[in-house]
């Protein structure tokens, strides 16, 4: 289902933009198509940011080099990026000029002038041709793709960098928070758009119509962000359920047999799905804020809700554990680096785990062998699932990444930074596979208490502190 919408989204850009391509304007250009393809390409380059003509002769140029650029195969697409990048970065030579004159000069006003030349000077050509895209019918959801496909080929096409790092920088802009509209996505919203939640669906596989249609029933709620240049593509969406009390289980609450229940009798509001829709606004952030206003629909809509829970998986937590047993097999010293001190930065290493976490690990090693000795979380031993939980709120408390310090499972630091605390662990949350080779199936409860968001917000970011529970401290001792 997937590749038919994203297909039809290519074919809706490249006719958007051979209308333009051909049009008359297009037509008394002056391209030759039977110039060699790199000479071609770069004339058309020129032509676009010589800007000449005005403003309708310009979108015809970038319209034409951008339907001839949808046209190539991967390999050529990144011929011209290369070629884009490689010609017409900044003119070095220009601003060693620029500032050997500021060096130079003795006038406050003239030293003002060079710096604001210099500033000209030091902008890419091509980040005026990027531009150019984004006036064009759809051109903000080609200039995200863009960068999705940059980042895609990060590894094999290293010199393509500058090109994603400046399509960042705009993209970071052009998506500020302010242009951003929250829609509550509904069954009866249009059937392309249940499509692409489908598709785009990232923590727990959409099914089928039928598992769409329960988790969009009166007692479930989705919301997205929306861009206005990208109107029919959400940017990241939530999946709630409205329930009575805190969820420990994902499968039951979207595999449910009963009907839906009246949400006016629900006390609680468990956020169990975050997705990114769009792979091109990566390191772009705005999940913090998405929870935040949603939360603030939630309690205007129902004012009967009292508390607001996620039901999260913990992504990193087998990785870490796998972590841990290779380098104790490779006769390294084990762990992580923690925090000591004010700020994320002040950082110690332990010199090893505490000796009851590795004792937990020892006891779980049999999990990690080829032929593990056991598969599921109901073949696991009462004496390994305790293992397992403690090793797992350890991990959640402690674990931390030696680069920035932050908590080193992804989600958990999402949810530290937003204000949330961990409330409980959840033993079998997750009963797929998917939910196994992450952790072992089990999934956690951040709990946002808005009276406390705030001040666990600055404890985290500011000294390292991670709110937990009463008895998810107890175990991560």
């Amino acid at each position: 289902m997937s590749q038919t919408f994203l297909d039809r989204t290519l074919d809706n850009l490249r006719s958007a933009w051979r209308e333009l391509r051909d049009s008359t304007v297009a037509r008394g250009l002056g391209f030759d198509e039977n110039e060699n393809r790199k000479e071609r390409w770069r004339n058309q380059i020129e032509a676009c940011l010589a800007r000449r003509g005005g403003a309708v002769s310009a979108r015809a140029r970038a319209a034409t080099l951008g339907h001839d650029f949808l046209r190539l195969d991967e390999a050529g697409k990144k011929e011209f990026l290369h070629l884009l990048a490689a010609e017409f970065d900044v003119d070095r030579d220009r601003v060693a000029n620029v500032m050997a004159d500021w060096m130079a000069a003795d006038d406050v006003a003239e030293r003002a002038l060079l710096e604001a030349e210099l500033r000209t000077t030091l902008t890419p050509p091509f980040r005026s041709l990027l531009k150019e895209f984004n006036s064009l019918p759809q051109g903000v959801k080609f200039l995200v793709d863009l960068r999705g496909d940059l980042l895609r080929w990060r590894k094999e096409a290293p010199g393509l960098g500058i090109l994603e790092r400046d399509l960042k920088t705009l993209l970071t802009g052009w998506f500020d928070i302010g242009f951003l509209e929250l829609s509550r996505i509904t069954w009866n919203s249009p059937a392309a758009l249940l499509e692409k939640l489908i598709a785009y669906e990232a923590v727990h596989a959409i099914k089928s119509w039928d598992d769409l249609k329960g988790r969009l029933a009166s007692d479930r709620r989705c919301f997205a962000f929306f861009h206005p240049g990208m109107p029919d593509e959400p940017l990241i969406f939530v999946e709630v359920a409205l329930v009575n009390g805190i969820a420990g289980s994902v499968d039951d609450l979207i595999n449910r047999g009963e009907d839906a229940a009246d949400p006016g009798h629900a006390d609680t509001a468990i956020f169990y799905s975050i997705s990114n829709a769009q792979s091109g606004l990566a390191g772009i952030s705005f999940g913090d804020f998405l929870i935040k206003r949603v939360v603030a629909e939630l309690q205007r809509d129902l004012p009967n809700l009292k508390q607001f829970s996620t039901l999260s998986p913990i992504p990193g937590f087998r990785s870490w554990m796998q972590k841990q047993i290779d380098a104790r097999n490779r006769g390294e010293v084990t762990g992580l680096p923690v925090v000591a001190g004010a700020g994320m930065g002040a950082l110690r290493v332990t010199g090893s785990l505490p000796a009851h976490i590795e004792a937990a690990i020892t006891d779980c090693e049999d999990l990690f062998e080829p032929q593990p000795s056991a598969e599921r979380p109901d073949e696991v031993s009462p004496e390994t699932r305790e293992a397992l939980e403690l090793l797992c709120c350890w991990y959640l408390v402690n674990a931390r990444r030696p680069d920035s310090g932050t908590a080193f499972d992804p989600v958990g630091h999402f949810h530290l930074t937003n204000g949330a605390r961990i409330e409980r662990l959840n033993w079998h949350g997750n009963g797929n596979e998917t939910g196994w080779q992450q952790s072992f199936g089990m999934m956690v409860n951040y709990l946002y208490d808005l009276v406390h968001i705030e001040k666990n917000h600055e404890s985290y970011v500011g000294q390292g502190q991670v709110a937990a529970s009463g008895a998810i401290k107890r175990l991560a001792r």
